[in-house]
C-alpha cells in the first residue's frame, strides 16, 4: 500500500517521549492513508459526507500550525492561513484542498508538522509538558498545558485517521492499519 515507514511507539519511555511518539505515529498513519493517490483520488468523498483525504491533510496541517504555533507560542498563523476570511468560509481548508495537487498538500502538511515539532521542542525546553500556552481558551479563560495540546492532537489524528480508513477504502479498496 505505501512506502511510508511508521514506527510503533516504544512501550516504556518517559511521558513526553510517549506522547510525542503517539503523535508521530498518527501523523505517519495519515501519510500512509494518502500515499500514492492522485489529486482526483484525494478529492474523492465517501457519501453522504463531503470529507476528502486531501481535506483531511489540509485540516490537520492547519491544526498543527494553530495549536503548536498560534496557541502554544503566540506566533502568527502561517502565511497560507492569514489570507483566509474564516467568517465567510469556515470550511476553507476542506473546500480548497480539492484544488491542490498531492505534492502541494504533502509539502504543506510536512511543513506544518516540522514547524510544530520545532515549537514543541522549544516548549519542552522551557517548561516540559507543564509548559503553559501563550493564548487562553476562549470560554474558560485558562491557558493550555503542552500536555493537553499534545493529547488533543493525538485525539484529532485518531478520529480523522478513522475517517481516512473509510475514505481510502472507498477510493481504491486499500485497507489496513
Amino acid at each position: 500500500m505505501t512506502s511510508i515507514e511508521r514506527v510503533d511507539p516504544p512501550l516504556a519511555i518517559p511521558e513526553a517521549d510517549t506522547l510525542l511518539a503517539f503523535l508521530d505515529y498518527h501523523r505517519d498513519t495519515l501519510r500512509m492513508k494518502v500515499d500514492g493517490l492522485s489529486q482526483e483520488q484525494l478529492a474523492q468523498a465517501l457519501a453522504p459526507s463531503t470529507m476528502t483525504l486531501g481535506g483531511l491533510m489540509k485540516h490537520l496541517a492547519l491544526n498543527e500550525d494553530h495549536w503548536f504555533g498560534v496557541m502554544l507560542l503566540g506566533k502568527d498563523e502561517a502565511e497560507i492561513w492569514q489570507q483566509v476570511d474564516w467568517d465567510a468560509d469556515p470550511n476553507w481548508e476542506w473546500r480548497t484542498a480539492n484544488d491542490d495537487s498531492p505534492e502541494v498538500l504533502r509539502a504543506l502538511f510536512d511543513s506544518c508538522v516540522e514547524g510544530a515539532d520545532r515549537n514543541i521542542r522549544q516548549a519542552l525546553a522551557e517548561g516540559g509538558m507543564d509548559y503553559l500556552s501563550i493564548k487562553e481558551d476562549r470560554r474558560e479563560k485558562q491557558k493550555f498545558s503542552l500536555r493537553w495540546i499534545v493529547v488533543h492532537m493525538i485525539e484529532e489524528y485518531a478520529r480523522h485517521n478513522g475517517h481516512a480508513d473509510l475514505i481510502r477504502e472507498s477510493v481504491d479498496g486499500t485497507t489496513g492499519e
